[in-house]
């Protein structure tokens, strides 16, 4: 064993995540003593934003949180705004909204998985060098995230920030003949998408698991997107309202993302590890079959196998899409007109990083009074730093680029999003030793 009394790592910027922050690690003999998590970005005050504006401006602004996945800040403030008037869409639109969020799904897990996470199982620093030996993985994945894209843009007018969504439905939607159109690519996708799966469980996964209270939405009849009560594998079962009645937001000096907590009851896991076990039979029986040809039970305590999960689910938005295309009949009218009413509403629905967490309190003229949005990344930071807590000693024979290299893995198991929670990563890691 090393005689120095310290050891210290350092990576100024994590690379292949969306943000920036640093990361600070304390070990005593190999053993950690000190995690921290730190998120330094200035507060970007969307809640205070939103105060005083008008209630149908709510998804245009927040859809503005988040360049990769602004379908889930569309989704849960419209969803929030629909339920203070008790507003119910028709058939055909509620099937669009499932059809544009499977396009964002498709877009941001194919982005993570094949082009910002697979380096770390292969031993490149980044896409680009992964490509001169893996041509077709890379190229494939390019062809599907673009086809997701196209999905937005058909039905979201523009692939980053859409425009066409509103409370109580769309400003047009599409006919039936331009959806046809997605048909081909579509078919193509769900093959390719397949083919990615089989070569994902191919990668070497390191062998962590640890006891997660997963949470995520779960819709009686449907694998969750847009809609659902909120449920927990170690009991949790509650309606959208009473989400803060359990979960705790707490500031932490070292961070300008809150921290979530389960009250009594501690950290908990949202995400695709999350939404896999509490809604695995409503995966459909292909993605049932595929999952446990790739070695995959109905539920998955790996992290690292975060990447796997995440094929299973671009699998699945490529089925549901092909199926909404199908069936798709045009409704009589591209939105539902409402008019406000005083009172809070609440909404989530599953980003590609877990539940995004919304609620409003509106007047009668329908000006916002009061707004909280609980984004999946400031969710799962607590997660992240417990993980790196219980993975460290297991490595800490390595390197120090070794073990830093594993360390930032371990964080991109989260595709974390930092500009919606606040921002990542600079590594610091510091060894003491008692001899």
């Amino acid at each position: 064993m090393s005689t120095r009394k310290s050891r210290t790592l350092k990576v100024d910027y994590l690379a292949r995540v969306e943000g920036e922050g640093a990361l600070f690690i304390r070990l005593k003999d190999d053993n950690v003593t000190e995690v921290q998590l730190r998120i330094f970005e200035p507060p970007r005050f969307f809640e205070g934003f939103l105060r005083g504006r008008r209630w149908t401006e709510a998804p245009d602004i927040t859809a503005r949180i988040c360049g990769i996945c602004p379908i889930a800040y569309l989704a849960s403030s419209i969803s929030a705004m629909e339920s203070i008037v008790g507003a119910e869409v028709p058939h055909p639109i509620r099937e669009l909204r499932r059809l544009i969020y499977c396009g964002e799904w498709i877009e941001s897990h194919i982005l993570h998985l094949a082009m910002l996470h697979a380096p770390d199982f292969l031993g490149y620093q980044d896409a680009l060098a992964m490509a001169k030996d893996h041509p077709d993985i890379v190229k494939g994945a390019l062809r599907l995230k673009k086809i997701g894209n196209d999905i937005m843009v058909l039905l979201g007018g523009r692939e980053i920030h859409p425009i066409n969504l509103r409370v109580g439905g769309f400003y047009s939607v599409p006919t039936k003949d331009e959806l046809q159109k997605l048909r081909p690519d579509l078919e193509w996708g769900l093959e390719a998408s397949q083919q990615v799966a089989r070569w994902a469980a191919t990668l070497d996964y390191p062998d962590f698991e640890r006891d997660y209270e997963f949470v995520a939405l779960r819709h009686p009849k449907e694998y969750p997107l847009w809609e659902g009560r909120l449920v927990s594998n170690k009991g949790l079962d509650i309606p959208l309202s009473e989400f803060y009645d359990h979960v705790v937001e707490e500031h932490v000096a070292r961070s300008t993302s809150l921290h979530s907590s389960m009250r009594q009851r501690g950290t908990y896991h949202v995400g695709p590890l999350a939404r896999y076990a509490l809604n695995y039979e409503h995966l459909t029986p292909g993605c049932q079959a595929l999952a446990r040809e790739c070695g995959l039970g109905p539920t998955c305590n790996n992290p690292f196998k975060s990447l796997l999960v995440r094929a299973i689910e671009t699998v699945y938005a490529y089925e549901e899409a092909l199926r909404i295309v199908n069936t798709y009949e045009m409704p009589d009218r591209p939105y539902v007109p409402l008019e406000p009413r005083a009172g809070r509403g609440y909404g989530c629905s599953e980003a590609p990083r877990g539940i995004c967490y919304h609620t409003y309190a509106i007047d009668d003229q329908g000006v916002i009074l009061d707004a909280r949005i609980a984004p999946p990344t400031a969710q799962n930071q607590r997660c992240m730093e417990e993980d790196l807590a219980a993975l460290v000693p297991q490595f800490a024979h390595l390197k120090d680029d070794d073990l830093t290299w594993r360390c930032e893995q371990a964080v991109r198991n989260y595709d974390p999003c930092i500009s919606c929670s606040c921002h990542f990563l600079k590594l610091e890691v510091q060894r003491e030793y008692s001899h």
